[in-house]
C-alpha cells in the first residue's frame, strides 16, 4: 500500500462551507460548543460534539451521545447540506493567520505504514480518549477529525501544491478566529499519481497532532481486518493534512502552578539562582530562545537562563525546553513529578498570550507562572526519529484544522 492514497470526500455542498466549518471537537468544552452552535443548524459540531442537541450534563461518552452523531450526520446528508465526491481526490488545504501560511495536502495515510512507525509518533495516548474517538468512527463510519501530519519538505511536492494553490480556491472562508481557510481538489489522475509518487519517496512522515485519532483509525481498521481479512476497503487508511516542516508554526506551552510547596519567595528565588542566571524585567518576559525562560512571580516578571553545563544535548528530549524546565525546576523544587496527572499544574497554550499567565496568577488561583521558548519542528521530529516520546503538553500548533471541509468514508 502507498503512503497515502486519493479517497472520495465527503464535503460541504456547494455555498454551505462556511455554515458547516468548525473547531476542532477538542478545544473547546461543552458549554463552549453550545454557544458556538447557537443560530448554526448545519454546523460539524452537531456531529463532532453531538452532546450539544442533548440535556446538559450527559456523559460524553454515553451511548447515547454516538447515536446523536449518527442521527445528526444522516440528517445533513439528507438534506444535501453534505455531499460525497464521485470519484477519489486528493485536496489542497491552505490555512491563513496574520502573516504567517501553511499549505498542505488532505489524503487518506496508510494505517500500515502508522503500524510499522513510518508514520511516526511523539506522544502517548490516554485509552479513554482513544476508545472515545473508536466509538465516534464506528457510529458514523466515517473519520470526521483529521490528523496533523508533517512531512521534511520536498520540491517534488511542495511544487505541485503551489501550482494547485495558484488557482482559485473552491472553498474560501475565514473563520470567526480570523483564520482563512481555502481548499482546492485534485482529480488529475497524473497530478495524484505524481504526488502519491512523491509521498512514497519519502522516509517517513511525522504526527504533530492527532495521536488519539490516529491511534483510534488503527485500531479501527485491526479490527474490521479482523472481521473480513479478504476485503481491502477505505478503512485501511486514516483521514490526514500533511503540512512541510518548514512551514509549520508551533507556539510556546507555558505552564503555571498553584503553590510554592512550602517555599517563600525568596527562598525560590534561592534555590533558582543555583541552576539559573536570574535577571529582573519590568516588562513581560517572552523567552527569545531555547534555555531561556521567564517566570512570573508576586506580580513580578524575570528572566531565567538555564547554565549551559545542565543542558543534556546528546538526549532529544532531555534537551527540550519543557523537560529541561520539569527537570530542574518543577520536579525538584515544586514536588511534581507527574505533569500529567498532577491537578497542581496547568498548561496554557502560546495563543492565549503571556497576559493569560499573569491573570492566573493574580488571581490567586496559581502562585507561580513560567513561560517557555517554542519547540522547534527540527526537535519535534529528531524525538520521532529515535523513538522517544516528547513531555505531555510540549507543542502548540497554530493555526488549527477546521472539522467538517473533507471527511473521509469508511466504504
Amino acid at each position: 500500500m502507498s503512503l497515502i492514497e486519493p479517497f472520495a470526500g465527503l464535503r460541504p455542498a456547494p455555498g454551505r462551507a462556511a455554515d458547516i466549518a468548525a473547531p476542532p471537537y477538542d478545544v473547546m468544552n461543552a458549554a463552549e460548543a453550545r454557544r458556538m452552535v447557537e443560530g448554526r443548524p448545519w454546523s460539524f459540531l452537531h456531529i463532532s460534539r453531538p452532546e450539544v442537541d442533548l440535556p446538559e450534563g450527559i456523559d460524553p461518552y454515553s451511548p447515547t451521545v454516538y447515536a446523536k452523531a449518527q442521527e445528526n450526520l444522516q440528517t445533513m446528508l439528507a438534506e444535501g447540506v453534505l455531499i460525497r465526491d464521485s470519484s477519489p481526490c486528493y485536496y489542497v488545504y491552505r490555512l491563513t493567520m496574520g502573516t504567517h501560511q501553511q499549505t498542505g495536502l488532505v489524503t487518506s495515510a496508510s494505517v500500515a505504514a502508522y503500524d510499522a512507525d513510518r508514520i511516526k509518533k511523539h506522544e502517548f495516548t490516554r485509552p479513554v480518549k482513544e476508545d472515545d474517538r473508536v466509538r465516534q468512527i464506528e457510529a458514523l463510519n466515517a473519520q470526521t477529525g483529521p490528523v496533523f501530519l508533517v512531512y521534511r519538505a520536498t520540491a517534488a511536492i511542495d511544487d505541485v501544491l503551489a501550482a494547485v494553490s495558484a488557482n482559485p480556491a473552491e472553498v474560501d472562508l475565514t473563520a470567526a478566529d480570523g483564520v482563512r481557510h481555502e481548499l482546492w481538489t485534485i482529480s488529475d489522475a497524473a497530478q495524484i499519481a505524481q504526488l502519491t509518487g512523491a509521498f512514497d519517496a519519502l522516509e517517513a512522515l511525522y504526527v504533530a497532532d492527532g495521536h488519539h485519532r490516529s491511534a483510534a483509525a488503527s485500531r479501527v481498521a485491526a479490527a474490521r481486518r479482523a472481521a473480513n481479512p479478504v476485503e481491502a476497503t477505505a478503512h485501511q487508511g486514516f483521514l490526514a493534512v500533511i503540512f512541510p516542516h518548514d512551514q509549520m508554526q508551533i507556539l510556546d506551552y507555558n505552564r503555571v502552578i498553584k503553590d510554592l510547596h512550602g517555599m517563600t519567595v525568596d527562598g525560590l528565588m534561592n534555590h533558582l539562582a543555583v541552576a539559573f542566571a536570574i535577571e529582573g524585567s519590568a516588562t513581560p518576559v517572552k523567552p527569545t530562545r531555547p534555555t531561556e525562560f521567564g517566570m512570573y512571580l508576586a506580580g513580578h516578571w524575570y528572566r531565567l537562563t538555564l547554565d549551559p553545563a545542565r543542558i543534556p544535548h546528546d538526549d532529544p528530549v532531555a534537551r527540550l525546553d519543557v523537560s529541561l524546565l520539569q527537570d530542574n525546576v518543577i520536579a525538584p523544587l515544586f514536588g511534581i513529578h507527574d505533569p500529567r496527572r498532577d491537578d497542581r499544574i496547568d498548561f496554557i497554550g502560546g495563543i492565549r498570550g503571556l497576559d493569560a499567565l499573569v491573570k492566573r496568577v493574580d488571581s490567586g488561583e496559581m502562585a507561580v507562572a513560567f513561560a517557555l521558548h517554542p519547540t522547534g519542528m527540527a526537535d519535534l521530529m529528531a524525538v520521532a526519529d529515535a523513538g522517544e516520546v516528547m513531555p505531555p503538553k510540549s507543542t502548540w500548533f497554530e493555526p488549527k484544522l477546521a472539522d467538517g471541509l473533507v471527511s473521509l468514508v469508511l466504504d
